[in-house]
């Protein structure tokens, strides 16, 4: 059952949650014991203009989380430096005005939603050594203050005019106090996330105090029962195959009802004991049933990253090859979490394909905390034709992530895969050579099929709309005009802003557009308001940054191709033509 703590990136999640132990348990009994539980989730939320900041000027993202974490605790503290029950109010007023910050800045400053995902719902499996080290001075520093400030916070907590009696006039132990939560909630980032810190904050805090009535023994209590729920949620994950954070936020939540529940229902022993035995038991059946696992197979062991990758791998590998596929259909890339079977899988890879150019940048991290020494195989740096890619902030890439749309750059990417896994078995090669040879034949009839059925849409009808920027390659190759996208970037993270669906409604209009096209990974609604206000149809869905699922059209590269080439010759012909490719 203990195998997962034998895996080095699990030993160093853990070693992270023992070290925030001490820091959440100490300011999780400061922030329930003064009710604070509001302003310690809207600190770590507020997070999020410092993360897109960060991340629009490239400087650490961890800095910007803390800058905003000073600000909003700077801005409580003023507001309320006269009148302390107003906490609550004055904190949404600051969170109100941060979340507004953060949303201008990532549509209308940087144009881009930033790539903040980790950070807002954070991922144990990728912590680093200054991780580590935030986490280790964050409970040195809350320990030290806990010690120097906590009568005085105790004391203003319970009874202020008593506080001002003796002499406790400042402010300045209530604005430590803030700072503090903001300190913690920022080296919990990498935890749990901002959204999520307060399952580490407040949650367990909250949990002790039912059982507990003096302050020493509360605050030994949290910090033990942090500890115990941030190991095992870790351990849950791994077995689970789920992300940490939210496995350390449902357990808090579960043990703070459970023990609610037996605080207000009683349970004689024998009951008390037969159920944490059934609980026990849920746990250990659920290691058991572990979907975690590494699986293994015959063959080079290969990770790819995207849909794309893992279905080109198959068709190249086929007995010789076992691909673990990261990404799994109608999954955003843009907005993955990477899971612990992911890790477990690149620990005995000998080969790991990323598509490149930013749409899957959290591998890199997976190969680093996975311990193995795969070959990484950047496969879009090897295709022929690379379209321009974002121009802004850290995610901009110098070339479209979106390579696979053109079969051409296909072709490229089978040989690619081909020599990569020639190179890991050798033994294999006239497989592998036989295998890619015969997909090459299979690509050229696509292409050559679309350019067919393109032939019935007249160049000046073919005005392709689509949910994001994502088929520049397709159009390129096939002549197709790109009116413009609902989200107007390569990625997904971005958010249009009023400005820019006012002038892609504009656009529409003023071009005839027939149809707007939906893409199966991506929420719909925006696209088809559009089209109801332009007059377009929204009926044609496109396979933009994944693959569809099994038995469905978009269930492999080359169905996947065709549906597209399909669903636009339809679109741009009012559904008089459609496209169909023998031999595919």
């Amino acid at each position: 059952m203990l195998q997962p703590f034998t895996l080095p990136f699990v030993q160093r999640a853990a070693a992270e949650v023992l070290l925030l132990a001490i820091a959440a348990g100490l300011i999780g009994t400061w922030i329930v014991l003064r009710g604070l539980a509001f302003y310690s989730h809207a600190v770590g939320t507020a997070a999020f203009p410092g993360l897109v900041l960060a991340d629009g000027l490239a400087f650490p993202a961890t800095l910007g989380a803390a800058g905003s974490a000073l600000v909003v605790a700077g801005g409580v503290a003023w507001l309320t430096r006269r009148e302390r029950d107003r906490y609550d109010t004055v904190t949404a007023l600051v969170l109100v005005a941060a979340l507004a910050a953060g949303v201008i800045l990532a549509s209308d400053v940087f144009h881009s939603g930033a790539h903040v995902e980790m950070l807002l719902f954070g991922s144990l499996l990728v912590v680093d050594p200054s991780d580590l080290v935030l986490a280790g001075v964050a409970s040195a520093v809350v320990a030290a203050a806990s010690a120097l400030l906590g009568p005085r916070w105790l004391t203003t907590g319970f009874d202020p005019d008593s506080a001002r009696a003796l002499g406790v006039r400042s402010a300045g132990p209530d604005a430590a106090l803030l700072v503090l939560v903001g300190l913690v909630a920022v080296a919990s980032l990498s935890a749990l996330g901002a959204l999520l810190a307060t399952a580490l904050l407040v949650v367990p805090a909250a949990t002790t105090r039912l059982v507990c009535s003096r302050l020493r023994t509360w605050q030994l209590a949290t910090v033990a029962l942090v500890a115990l729920e941030g190991v095992a949620g870790l351990w849950l994950s791994v077995r689970l195959n789920a992300p940490p954070g939210p496995a350390i936020a449902v357990l808090a939540g579960g043990t703070f009802t459970a023990v609610a529940l037996g605080r207000a229902v009683p349970l004689r022993p024998r009951t008390a004991a037969a159920a944490a035995t059934a609980a026990l038991a849920a746990l250990g059946a659920a290691g058991c049933g572990s979907a975690g696992n590494a699986s293994t197979g015959p063959g080079v062991q290969v990770v790819a990253t995207t849909t794309q990758l893992g279905d080109l791998t198959r068709a190249v590998g086929g007995s010789a090859a076992h691909v673990t596929q990261i990404l799994q259909p109608n999954t955003d890339p843009h907005e993955y979490e990477p899971r612990p079977a992911d890790v477990r899988a690149t620990t005995t890879a000998k080969v790991v394909l990323l598509n490149g150019d930013h749409l899957d940048a959290w591998m890199g991290d997976v190969v680093k905390q996975s311990g193995g020494h795969p070959a990484v195989v950047d496969v879009g740096a090897t295709v022929p034709d690379r379209l321009p890619g974002e121009t802004t902030g850290p995610q901009a890439s110098r070339y479209d992530p979106h390579w696979w749309h053109d079969p051409v750059n296909a072709e490229a990417a089978v040989r690619t895969i081909r020599d990569a896994l020639t190179r890991a078995a050798p033994s294999s090669r006239a497989l592998f050579a036989r295998n890619a040879s015969r997909y090459l034949a299979s690509l050229t009839r696509l292409d050559a099929g679309i350019q067919r059925c393109f032939a019935a849409a007249p160049p000046a009808a073919r005005k392709l709309v689509t949910n994001h920027d994502a088929f520049n390659a397709f159009a390129h190759r096939y002549g197709i005009r790109i009116i413009g996208a609902v989200i107007p970037s390569q990625t997904t993270q971005a958010q249009p802003s009023a400005g820019d669906v006012s002038r892609l409604v504009a656009t529409i209009r003023r071009e005839r557009v027939q149809a707007i096209f939906p893409e199966s990974s991506i929420n719909a609604k925006l696209a088809q308001a559009i089209a109801r206000q332009t007059g377009a149809t929204a009926h044609y869905t496109l396979y933009g940054d994944t693959l569809g699922p099994k038995g469905s059209t978009g269930a492999t590269y080359l169905t996947m191709e065709q549906a597209n080439a399909d669903q636009m010759l339809r679109g741009f012909t009012g559904d008089r033509h459609g496209c169909a490719i023998a031999g595919l």
